[in-house]
């Protein structure tokens, strides 16, 4: 799986990274996401599936 983000749609609403904050952060300023890790391994992969899901701007795209 691979992790792609896009800043532009990002809303700051911060469900990724309470879903997966292994994955996921928020920069300061504006709450814009930070990926951790664009190739999340086997056990992360089911949270970065729920974060993407969760995600209202649909900023997270997964690559399976």
């Amino acid at each position: 799986m691979k992790i792609t983000i896009d800043e532009e749609k990002c809303c700051g609403a911060g469900q990724c990274v309470l879903v997966a904050p292994e994955l996921f952060d928020q920069r300061e300023e504006d709450g814009i996401v930070i990926l951790l890790d664009a190739e999340p391994a086997p056990d992360q992969q089911d949270a970065a599936r729920e974060a993407a899901s969760m995600c209202p701007a649909v900023a997270i795209e997964l690559v399976e």
